[in-house]
């Protein structure tokens, strides 16, 4: 029997990882990447749960719920494996809560639902004057004031603002494809646990590396304020339309939000 058919969906999933990411592996591995990336597709939309031997979690709080207790983590990690290419492993949320919006600076990334339902929004940078790929000074639009926002920043908030397109914000099940990133299209995202727990397979390459340049930088996302209205209050507000600009200031990663380890009982893996 082929080894491949022999290996748990796992240590195909991670197998194809490496192949699907690696560099300076000889060949033409730009040119394999849209296939290979396929290929990386295909094996995760078949991987549920059970195959990592974890059990779904219910919610085991009343609706809605109390505040958490602070000892316990909105979200744990099982780390699975990791090479200078990629990191594999499985994060788990809470009910109620979220992954804050977050970069991943020149990385691409895949995330697959394993149980639970779960909320993503991506997001672009938008580039400021001057930026690769921008027009030549000549033709250059000036840069777009940063509206009114309620409440008002700060003169200091307003200098470090940047724009941004929210281009989606969809639910993902373990029915649904999973969800993709690039370094250059919605490489930010915020990742909200909708209706009870869930848990989603994380893929990301290369990986974090804060001295290579790929350090996690949150930001808080800000609309305009709506402007005063005329009469009466109307009803509610319509969604606005996707994909549109908004505004993005840094801030630090958010008090409430933590993540710890928890170990990892599926299957072995080797990378």
């Amino acid at each position: 029997m082929p080894r491949d058919n022999m290996a748990t969906l796992i240590q195909r999933i991670a197998r194809q990882a490496r192949l699907t990411f690696r560099r300076g592996g000889g060949g033409a591995p730009e040119a394999a990447f849209p296939e290979n990336l396929q290929q990386l597709q295909q094996l995760l939309s078949q991987l549920r749960a059970e195959d990592l031997n974890i059990n779904p979690r219910r919610a085991t709080l009343p609706s809605p719920p109390p505040a958490r207790p602070p000892h316990l983590p909105p979200v744990t990690y099982m780390h699975i494996c990791e090479t200078a290419e990629f990191s594999l492993g499985v994060f788990l949320l809470k009910s109620g809560t979220s992954i804050p919006l977050h970069d991943h600076p020149g990385m691409h990334g895949v995330l697959k639902v394993l149980y639970g339902k779960l909320r993503i929004s991506c997001l672009d940078p938008l580039p400021g004057p001057g930026a690769p790929g921008e027009q030549p000074p000549q033709q250059q639009q000036p840069p777009a004031a940063p509206p009114r926002f309620d409440p008002p920043l700060r003169p200091a908030q307003r200098a470090a603002l940047r724009r941004a397109l929210l281009r989606s914000r969809a639910e993902y099940t373990e029915a649904s494809a999973p969800c993709l990133l690039s370094p250059h299209r919605d490489n930010l995202h915020q990742i909200d646990a909708v209706d009870g727990p869930a848990a989603f397979l994380d893929i990301l390459a290369p990986p974090y590396d804060p001295d290579d340049g790929r350090d996690c930088h949150y930001y808080r996302l800000l609309e305009p304020a709506a402007p005063p209205a005329a009469g009466p209050a109307p009803g509610p507000a319509a969604p606005l339309p996707l994909p549109r600009e908004v505004w993005l200031l840094e801030t630090p990663q958010a008090a409430d939000f933590w993540c710890e380890g928890e170990p990892y009982p599926g299957p072995k893996v080797t990378a």
